[in-house]
């Protein structure tokens, strides 16, 4: 079997080529270009590429560079900058699994004659007695990855590996450390990769060409309490950056992009127990008919909470949380569990 690694020159993916040489495939490793040029981000630095090509030379096994910074821009970059503007906070590391990784990915793969992908992903692919494929969280929960990956769809779990499914994080490591992997020690990246500063509304300034227009932070009666930078730049919840003292910490609590007016107020205005989200993925059922009791995240970070889901007739789901949860956040996906298994998972259309 040949198995082609995307390798972004982190030490997981180097591990998990190693892992699945010594399973016995024929591997091949390639890093994906998502940028052309130096300044926006990190994933396609000359440093990365240096190091997945410094672990593929060690391993002897062929590497090759796919350019994909022009898919990369118009489903990616371009989808992250329209969802901001049109007052949504989007998930972009999803959009990439969804579009590239396990996308464009895989048809690479398949013109190079290999069987299957392989990434460093910290997740699991199971085959269910129905002849369904499902994702699995990974031994190590606190890497679990299954929320960002919740789109894929039944041809892309049945050709993609995760061999770090069964590792943990330490466990990995060492086993690149072991291996002398140039970037056995390299530390993990936790930013968006085409914005490294954090500083989003900068970026879609660059990206658009226009300036972001300055509106009024308003209080929970609608009085102006202080200006903003640009409705498009903030996020439900938010705390950090606001520049206000209105003498208790106060967050983002909505957005009106039309009268660019970003309204805050004290953090239990953020609880919500039902949302809408569409787009849907199923992965343990071809479909939703009846309504479902299972185990909901609405963000990356947040613990499952007990939900029910509910089909409705347009083919969007509401879901309805045992308790209220923090920031329900519209562009965020909701993904559903039961148990290790991801049932499925949408985008966030609005919070009830």
């Amino acid at each position: 079997m040949r198995a082609l690694i995307g390798m972004s020159g982190g030490v997981d993916s180097s591990v998990a080529a190693y892992l699945m040489q010594q399973q016995g495939y024929d591997c091949v490793g390639a890093t994906m270009l998502l940028f052309t040029t130096q300044d926006v981000g990190k994933c396609a630095s000359a440093e990365n590429v240096a190091d997945a090509k410094s672990v593929a030379d060690r391993m002897h096994i062929p590497f090759h560079i796919f350019d994909l910074s022009k898919e990369f821009d118009q489903q990616v970059m371009a989808e992250f900058v329209g969802c901001y503007l049109k007052g949504l906070t989007p998930n972009p590391c999803i959009q990439c699994n969804r579009t590239l990784k396990f996308g464009a990915f895989l048809e690479r793969a398949r013109e190079i004659g290999c069987h299957c992908i392989v990434t460093g992903h910290y997740a699991q692919v199971a085959a269910l007695e129905n002849g369904r494929y499902c994702l699995k969280k990974a031994v190590d929960e606190g890497k679990d990855q299954t929320y960002f990956l919740y789109t894929m769809n039944q041809e892309q779990l049945q050709h993609t590996r995760f061999p770090l499914g069964g590792l943990t994080k330490a466990e990995a490591r060492e086993i690149a450390q072991e291996q002398g992997f140039i970037n056995a020690k390299k530390r993990d990246s936790q930013d968006i990769c085409f914005v490294p500063d954090r500083d989003y509304l900068a970026f879609m300034e660059r990206y658009t060409g226009k300036k972001s227009i300055p509106g009024n932070f308003l209080d929970q009666e609608g009085n102006p309490v202080g200006k903003h930078k640009g409705a498009a730049g903030y996020t439900l919840g938010q705390r950090k950056g606001l520049g206000l003292a209105m003498g208790a910490p106060v967050y983002v609590t909505g957005k009106d992009m039309q009268a660019n007016t970003v309204t805050v107020g004290p953090n239990e205005a953020l609880f919500r127990r039902e949302l809408i989200a569409q787009d849907l993925n199923w992965m343990t059922i071809d479909a939703l008919r009846e309504p479902l009791r299972c185990k909901a995240k609405a963000r990356s970070r947040m613990a499952e909470q007990p939900a029910t889901v509910y089909p409705m007739d347009n083919g969007t789901v509401k879901v309805e949380f045992d308790e209220p949860q923090r920031a329900i956040t519209p562009g965020q996906a909701v993904v559903f569990y039961d148990g290790d298994l991801v049932i499925g998972g949408g985008t966030i259309l609005e919070a009830l």
